[in-house]
């Protein structure tokens, strides 16, 4: 029985899918599923971990923020008591807090492997910048960073890889694409490819947060966006490109590129 945590989020349901697709037993964890998992109630995190072999864990929204690392810790010792023989933990690159979150997983007694992601395609197409896409109309900071966007479809692929092959375990993987992209290159191709004039103009960090604060966004979020923007984007390594996914899938990652011809294909990026 293969547990997967997040199961109706962006890698989630791909990891789901897969499973399905290999007729392998899994249970999602989610706040609808038949035993609800929410990280904010904890209650009957021993009923879902009960009779699991392996758990994928992401954590929502980043294991960056105040409170990752205890539930990290409680949903750790509780599957040492169930007996779970396998941990595969999301972390992200460039991040400290996510790195301790890491180590109690490597530290728990129990087989794992760690994927560290880089920043997803889909946070264009399914999150916090689509909005501003569809407007026509995109402020950003740090327009200069470059960054290895990894596709979601090749996070979960490796999840899949490395949840039922015993080749994976005690390994640790770095999940980058094939390429370097700024964020005003990335919106250049994005509209290009759906046909539209986006704007793109750079701004500074505090008037971006000015921005999210005059929108409502709440102020969690706010921090997190901050971290992520002034900590994790120009962290050493977070440039740097891994063939990781190439090693464990045997083909080379999906490109950024790739990644925008297919999804203006489906009209995301068109209002």
């Amino acid at each position: 029985m293969y547990l997967i945590l997040g199961g109706t989020g962006k890698t989630g349901r791909k990891i789901v899918q897969n499973l399905s697709n290999l007729k392998l037993p899994f249970r999602v964890g989610s706040r609808q599923a038949e035993i609800p998992f929410s990280w904010d109630d904890r209650s009957n995190w021993p009923k879902l971990l009960r009779g699991v072999k392996s758990i994928y864990i992401t954590y929502q929204p980043d294991l960056a923020v105040p409170g990752a690392l205890e539930a990290i810790e409680e949903l750790v010792a509780i599957a040492q008591l169930q007996k779970v023989e396998h941990l595969v933990l999301l972390s992200g690159k460039g991040e400290r807090e996510a790195e301790l979150c890491e180590q109690v997983v490597m530290h728990s007694g129990i087989d794992y492997t760690i994927l560290r992601a880089s920043w997803f395609n889909q946070n264009f197409s399914e999150s916090f910048f689509l909005g501003p896409i569809l407007e026509g109309k995109v402020a950003l900071p740090m327009a200069q960073a470059k960054v290895p966007y990894v596709d979601t479809d090749d996070i979960a692929g490796v999840a899949t890889k490395v949840l039922t092959e015993a080749q994976h375990r005690q390994k640790l993987y770095e999940l980058t694409g094939p390429d370097l992209w700024t964020f005003e290159e990335v919106i250049q191709s994005i509209a290009k490819a759906s046909q539209r004039e986006i704007d793109f103009t750079p701004i500074s960090i505090p008037a971006y947060i000015s921005i999210m604060e005059q929108q409502g966004v709440p102020k969690d979020f706010i921090w997190l966006i901050q971290y992520l923007f002034t900590e994790v984007l120009y962290a050493p390594g977070n440039d740097e490109i891994s063939t990781d996914i190439e090693k464990v899938l045997g083909r080379p990652a999906k490109s950024f590129q790739s990644f925008v011809r297919e999804t203006a294909a489906q009209g995301v990026w068109n209002p």
